[in-house]
């Protein structure tokens, strides 16, 4: 409700706007000053009318004077993204903040520019460096950090705090575009081979990971109870994931989508088998020290193996076999890539990779579905031999 106070000629109209993360009282004020020659009934009538209009303004975010972004981004974490985001995008977010803040975290809300921004974000696409290895940021840590401030001003948006989003009109600078680093189908059949020699665990870790496309978290979240060994088929319920704050964890599919179930071939399901009969033996041997988590991939007693465990594994494998590293999620993209290539329609793809849309893998895998439409133009023409027609009216033999 707005109050009025009378200072000389002028009044100050004083309209409350809650509280900022601090516990202080934000207050909105401006000044207001009568025509000469109006009369007392005239200036109480203006007055009313002008205090109606600045609680208006304030309540649509148009006045927004004492919040700067960064005391409201923090609301935002608490009120909205602590929530309704995952625990992994929470603290991917938090991290975001350690460039965020000192770019943008100062300014007013409502006096953050799409020009802010975008001197921002290009900075950061052509000179951030990696804080951890002084490397160049990627073009897609440039977007996450658009699509951060961009979800803070939505929020505000929706609290009527605001009445635009800046980052609509911001661009990410292009980037050049680095094709993905997968193995190649004989470097598979070797890596294979080379495995062959691994210790068990790491060797179904691999192999079911080449055969599933599962995401790292969903293949740490596999639990015995979730193989239906009659069918030979495994199902994907939860993923293991791990932040800083809570170590590791068990957490809903990334998507609804995600939960999903393979069919797999009798080879892999006889590693599987002869995997489970080494972990029971594991278990007797280990007695009360033996931790139960019914998971397929763990620690010496028992308890989830930590998230980069496969990753560093399979780096120091590939380094003392001397054989070319890819990272465990391009295993994934070998996946998907092999069935795309096998003639595997998007839709089956989509939903084998567990993927919420069939949008997002013809997006992420559009260069091996446009490999995979020019083959199969060649593979027409090849079939189809056209002949000059021999009569002129413009007949073809097929051979």
């Amino acid at each position: 409700m707005a109050t009025t106070r009378k200072r000389g000629n002028t009044y100050q109209i004083r309209v409350s706007c809650g509280y900022d993360t601090s516990g202080n009282q934000v207050v909105q004020t401006m000044s207001w000053k009568p025509e000469k020659g109006m009369t007392e009934k005239q200036i109480a009538h203006e007055l009313e009318k002008q205090k109606y209009l600045f609680e208006d303004k304030c309540l649509k975010g148009q006045v927004t004077a004492n919040v700067k972004f960064q005391d409201f981004a923090e609301q935002w974490f608490e009120e909205y993204a602590k929530l309704n985001l995952r625990n992994t995008s929470y603290e991917r977010m938090k991290q975001l903040t350690v460039r965020v803040y000192p770019a943008i975290g100062h300014l007013r809300l409502d006096k953050v520019t799409s020009r802010h921004i975008q001197q921002f974000i290009n900075d950061l696409a052509l000179n951030g460096k990696s804080l951890k290895n002084g490397k160049p940021l990627s073009r897609k840590t440039a977007v996450h950090h658009l699509s951060f401030i961009s979800d803070v001003f939505s929020y505000a948006l929706k609290m009527e705090m605001l009445i635009d989003n800046p980052c609509r009109r911001v661009t990410v600078p292009k980037g050049e575009k680095k094709e993905k680093d997968i193995y190649t189908l004989e470097e598979v059949e070797k890596l294979f081979q080379l495995l062959e020699n691994a210790p068990l665990k790491y060797r179904v870790f691999v192999t079911l990971a080449i055969y599933s496309g599962f995401r790292r978290g969903e293949m740490l979240g596999l639990e015995w109870k979730d193989i239906d060994w009659d069918n030979c088929v495994i199902s994907v319920r939860r993923t293991s994931n791990y932040t800083a704050s809570k170590g590791i964890y068990t957490d809903t599919t990334k998507t609804k989508k995600s939960q999903r179930s393979l069919k797999f071939p009798q080879n892999v399901m006889d590693l599987l088998r002869e995997y489970k009969a080494e972990q029971d033996e594991e278990r007797i041997t280990l007695g009360t020290k033996w931790i139960e988590y019914d998971r397929l991939f763990v620690k010496w007693n028992g308890e989830p193996m930590n998230n980069n465990t496969p990753y560093f594994w399979l780096r120091e494998f590939c380094e003392e076999n001397n054989f070319r590293f890819c990272d465990i999620h391009s295993l994934r993209h070998f996946y998907a890539s092999a069935l795309i290539n096998k003639g595997v329609d998007a839709a089956a793809v989509s939903g084998a990779l567990g993927h919420s849309t069939i949008t997002t893998t013809t997006s992420i895998y559009c260069h091996v579905f446009n490999q995979a439409q020019a083959r199969a133009s060649e593979a027409i023409a090849s079939v189809l031999d056209f002949k000059k027609p021999d009569t002129g009216k413009g007949q073809f033999k097929t051979l």
